[in-house]
């Protein structure tokens, strides 16, 4: 299964850089996790925030293709306990081999990026900043996919 994080911002502080690849590499083979960065549009005083987080939209876009199941991480999305998402895992690698997930900027994911997402799916109630959530979204990836392979990485 080839699964794709595509993420606005680049130049992450080390701590999210190490605490992403501490699960990214956990993946086995078969099950990676690529991480795909665009850049964030900078934001000035008076920035169009809306025409900013369409230009990050269509640099995302750039990176899917029309075969691509793509699940956008939007706060209006279903919320799934760590046996659903596992269970999605198991739907994925059946239906979809080939995966995507946005995460937006600051202001969140563009319009053209929640139209073209297939599923939508929500992390917490709570507000993450969004260098965080790559991390929150690897261990949680890392941690239903082992629930998948009964590894002992997920305890109940």
């Amino acid at each position: 299964m080839q699964l794709r994080l595509i993420t606005v911002g680049q130049k992450m502080p080390s701590w999210v850089e190490q605490g992403y690849e501490e699960y990214a590499r956990r993946f086995p083979r078969d099950f990676q996790l690529e991480l795909i960065e665009v850049a964030a549009v900078k934001r000035g005083k008076n920035a169009d925030i809306a025409r900013l987080t369409d230009k990050e939209g269509e640099a995302m876009l750039a990176h899917v293709s029309s075969g691509d199941w793509v699940i956008a991480l939007d706060v209006k999305g279903k919320q799934l306990s760590t046996p659903q998402l596992a269970q999605q895992i198991e739907h994925w690698q059946q239906h979809h081999p080939s995966l995507v997930l946005f995460v937006g900027g600051p202001e969140g994911l563009a319009p053209a990026c929640l139209e073209r997402a297939n599923q939508k799916i929500s992390l917490s109630n709570l507000t993450f900043p969004h260098p965080l959530v790559r991390v929150i979204i690897a261990e949680s990836l890392y941690r239903a996919w082992s629930v998948t392979v009964n590894h002992p990485y997920h305890r109940e």
